[in-house]
């Protein structure tokens, strides 16, 4: 690990002005995936932001009947909280997904955000990755490619986004609020936060440099189903290899009226197409006529097609137990 130096601000305001005052400055919560990335030199901040004390751990109700959550609850306490288990159940389902439970006691909301790909050739230091050093070409492309994209990848990237809690919140259109070292704050709907790669990987939010997230926004419950399945190779401490978070609402007939679906693991953020949404209401819960707008344009990598009649195969189960099929 490179030598950095470190501050402890005591405001929101402080914390931006110390990011926008020195180049090369990361902002530090709970440091799960930032600690690991600074020991393999993936990351060499040269000075480090601790926003641990900043106040920012609350979860708060919204005049809209909605949630605000602060950019430092822990994972493991927003799984727990009785308001998302009650009327946003996708979130907590998909928190205990993730990780491991010493794990989601230290990670944060916007960590849990923020966090980078898994892309082992990302990690190793010695393979190209235009992530890593832009220009430097892409070794996953023509590698091991099991975790890797299938839908929105470019020619200089394949990664996918990790985060099983991202997944959920853009089923629930959640949002991010920023403030920047100017003061200014500014609201981003989750489904523009993440970007995909296209020619600039290395770019992976809409976060201006010393941008800093203060609370992710959440609106009024969404009636319906609320469930979460993630596809991995062990039962524990895996990413996805697919993931599918649903809230699928059902009339007093039987039939679908609404229907919310994001997908991880398939692409460089949550993967969600309205019009998959309107093929499920429209054909009354088919899942296959859901899948086939959903998987649009997916290109495998060789050792990931294996991904494409995955992703199939598992929504069909979330939408027959949300029906109760």
């Amino acid at each position: 690990m490179k030598a950095f130096t470190y501050a402890r601000p005591k405001t929101v305001a402080e914390a931006a002005e110390m990011a926008a005052a020195k180049p090369n400055t990361r902002f530090i919560a709970g440091g799960t995936n930032l600690l690991d990335l600074m020991k393999l030199q993936v990351e060499t901040p040269a000075h480090l932001v601790d926003v641990n004390r900043l106040g920012l751990a609350e979860v708060t109700e919204t005049g809209d009947g909605g949630l605000r959550v602060g950019a430092l609850v822990r994972n493991s306490d927003l799984a727990a909280h009785p308001r998302i288990r009650k009327d946003y159940a996708v979130l907590s389902r998909a928190l205990l997904a993730g990780a491991s439970g010493q794990l989601r006691n230290k990670a944060t909301t916007a960590g849990n955000l923020l966090q980078r790909t898994r892309c082992p050739y990302f990690y190793d230091t010695t393979q190209a990755c235009n992530k890593r050093a832009p220009g430097s070409g892409c070794a996953a492309i023509g590698g091991f490619t099991r975790i890797h994209a299938v839908l929105g990848a470019s020619d200089a990237c394949i990664a996918t986004n990790p985060s099983d809690m991202a997944v959920a919140l853009r089923a629930l259109d959640a949002a991010v609020e920023t403030v920047d070292a100017k003061g200014a704050e500014r609201t981003i709907p989750l489904a523009e936060f993440h970007r995909l790669p296209g020619d600039t990987p290395q770019i992976e939010t809409a976060l201006k440099p010393g941008e800093l997230v203060t609370a992710v926004t959440l609106g009024k419950p969404v009636p319906g189903a609320h469930l979460y399945r993630k596809v991995r190779d062990r039962a524990s401490y895996a990413f996805a290899i697919i993931s599918v978070a649903a809230v699928i609402d059902k009339g007093p007939d039987g039939k679908v009226r609404a229907a919310r679906l994001a997908f991880g693991g398939l692409a460089h953020k949550p993967w969600r197409v309205p019009a998959a949404e309107a093929a499920l209401v429209a054909s009354n819960g088919d899942a296959d006529a859901a899948a086939d707008a959903v998987l649009a344009g997916a290109k495998g990598q060789g050792t990931n097609d294996f991904k494409i009649p995955l992703t199939r195969r598992t929504l069909r189960a979330v939408v027959a137990e949300a029906l109760g099929a």
